[in-house]
């Protein structure tokens, strides 16, 4: 074979794999369009209790930390700062809309130490177990910049029904 019959061989193989991430990423989207990010703001009378420096790595089925949805807002890896406050989490992730999980949508706060694709040192994401809608329950996981990812599971643990009193 020529370099240049080589050559042709490897970019159609480059241009299928491409066409099928876009095919699979489609279909992923029409899949989890039934479900939406909660943006707004938190109560105006909330209290903010501490913000923390984040990377916000993925949103996963509850238990599932590899299967990704693609909610509109939480599709992809980027910075967020992390705002805890005394009525929710609010997540400001750049060129988003802010994204406000209330007290009654929070369920739990723990560590982890795999979703998708980042592994990192044991417990070293935070995960946050939240309602999307009635019925599902879905997994938020951050890493933590400048503090422990037991900080800031510990820090949002109170407001969740599995850590509150009531």
């Amino acid at each position: 074979m020529t370099r240049e019959g080589a050559l042709l061989v490897i970019v159609g193989v480059a241009a299928l794999v491409l066409a099928l991430l876009a095919w699979a990423w489609v279909r992923r989207t029409r899949r989890d369009a039934r479900y939406s990010a909660p943006v707004g703001e938190l109560p105006a009378d909330a209290v903010e209790s501490a913000t923390f420096a984040s990377l916000y790595v993925a949103t996963t089925r509850h238990g599932e930390p590899l299967e990704r949805l693609a909610i509109e807002g939480l599709g992809f890896r980027s910075r967020a700062d992390v705002v805890i406050s005394s009525a929710g989490v609010a997540l400001d992730l750049p060129g988003q809309p802010r994204i406000a999980l209330t007290r009654d949508r929070l369920v739990d706060a723990a560590q982890a130490t795999v979703a998708i694709d980042r592994v990192v040192e044991r417990d070293g994401l935070t995960r946050v177990t939240w309602r999307i809608d009635d019925d599902t329950l879905v997994d938020t996981y951050l890493r933590p910049q400048d503090a422990s990812a037991r900080a800031l599971a510990d820090a949002i643990r109170p407001l969740t029904s599995t850590g509150s009193d009531s």
